[in-house]
């Protein structure tokens, strides 16, 4: 994705989380790219050049990529200027673990020069080496899933999918297991919150804002709701929304809106919480096998986060666009994601933890099919089983890792 975006735009940025692999894509970038440098801004030297400089810093024949930018928002305006007296396509790459567009010391931005391409942690896919065509596949003719109907695809247990949870998909989390997993995590959180949301903001109350971390990870894919969380850390709404703001500039957290349209009127837009590693809201939950084996009530919920997560992933390179959403109405009726393409068609995805699925599952999805009519393309129930079964057009249940098959 990043070769083809330079082929037609001068700068490209490459966004996502700490450790997710921003540096190691970019080296393989340049490679392919004669002429090219890099310059680090997390290294002392190189920073202090860019503040003393700018001008120079970014002056540079052929392809300059400059990690961390966000550490000298500064260069920004000096970017511009250099790609609007040459506007040749590739001239930079920016990477940053902080959203370009949300530092508040960002003095302009690059519109209509750049084009920004997130990086999530691995996906099931990724993992296992398996080419991934979900959005792809379900948004094309219905009758495709004839051919597996009835059939045993699903090769996960239960287990399986928590372990899998647990894991996440950071590169350093996958290569270790128990203990020194958690303390990755718990460096990952710790450093997180001293550099980047400190970079970002001056916060003053950290206890508060690890204790709302916290309360958000025990709220996750639920709707969020500010006031009782801010109420329950002891922080006003107006900055307990600031606090969530900066953890989802770095990238610890999305939200998802609610998704309404003129024919769901009863919808509500209330947003979820969605972590963008479900390992590391696992960890912060303090959740492990042997405590989900004694009691998992927060099993549905971290599963649930779990597949909306791999679903955004696989939205950043299918060919098919798509924007997802979840949906609500005010009678608590709920689909737990609604991918809606750019013709108009909808599709709802309900998410169960359990290994059996009964009519009554559908109930959701059968509700926004009434409202929506001929929008409404496919209703999937992905549960913890392993076959896939018809339960009426065009309504279809199948196993979660059908999402990486």
């Amino acid at each position: 994705m990043v070769n083809e975006a330079l082929r037609d735009t001068r700068v490209v940025t490459v966004n996502g989380a700490r450790q997710v692999g921003k540096s190691t894509l970019i080296k393989a970038v340049l490679r392919s790219h004669p002429n090219s440098r890099e310059r680090r801004l997390d290294d002392a030297m190189e920073r202090q050049a860019a503040l003393n400089d700018p001008t120079r810093f970014v002056r540079h024949t052929g392809l300059l990529a400059i990690d961390e930018i966000q550490r000298v928002p500064e260069l920004v305006l000096s970017i511009k200027a250099e790609v609007d007296e040459d506007p040749t396509p590739g001239r930079f790459i920016l990477t940053g673990s902080a959203r370009l567009l949300g530092l508040r010391k960002l003095p302009d931005a690059l519109v209509g020069r750049m084009e920004t391409i997130e990086l999530w942690p691995f996906s099931q896919g990724e993992i296992d080496r398996r080419k991934e065509q979900f959005i792809d596949n379900v948004f094309e003719d219905r009758s495709v899933f004839d051919t597996i109907n009835d059939r045993e695809i699903g090769t996960e247990t239960r287990d399986g999918y928590i372990e899998r949870c647990l894991r996440g998909g950071f590169p350093e989390a996958i290569k270790r297991t128990g203990a020194r997993r958690a303390k990755f995590f718990d460096a990952y959180v710790d450093d997180l919150i001293d550099r980047d949301v400190m970079q970002l903001a001056e916060i003053h109350r950290r206890g508060e804002l690890r204790s709302l971390l916290r309360l958000l990870a025990g709220s996750m894919a639920q709707p969020l709701r500010v006031e009782r969380i801010a109420s329950e850390v002891g922080l006003s709404a107006t900055t307990a929304e600031r606090y969530i703001s900066l953890l989802e500039e770095v990238f610890l957290i999305k939200r998802l809106d609610g998704w309404t349209s003129s024919a769901t009127g009863r919808a509500v837009g209330l947003r979820k919480v969605l972590f963008v590693d479900s390992g590391l809201a696992a960890n912060i939950c303090g959740l492990t096998m042997s405590r989900i084996r004694r009691t998992d009530s927060l099993v549905g919920p971290l599963i649930e986060n779990f597949v909306i997560g791999e679903i955004a992933r696989q939205l950043t390179w299918a060919e098919t666009r798509a924007r997802l959403f979840h949906y609500r109405t005010k009678e608590h009726v709920e689909v737990d994601a609604v991918l809606e393409a750019a013709d108009g068609r909808i599709v709802g995805i309900e998410i169960k933890s359990a290994e059996t699925v009964t009519r009554d599952d559908f109930a959701g999805l059968r509700h926004l099919q009434s409202r929506l009519g001929d929008r409404f393309h496919m209703g999937l129930v992905l549960y913890s089983g392993k076959i896939v079964s018809a339960f009426g057009e065009p309504f279809l249940a199948a196993p979660i890792d059908l999402l990486w098959q």
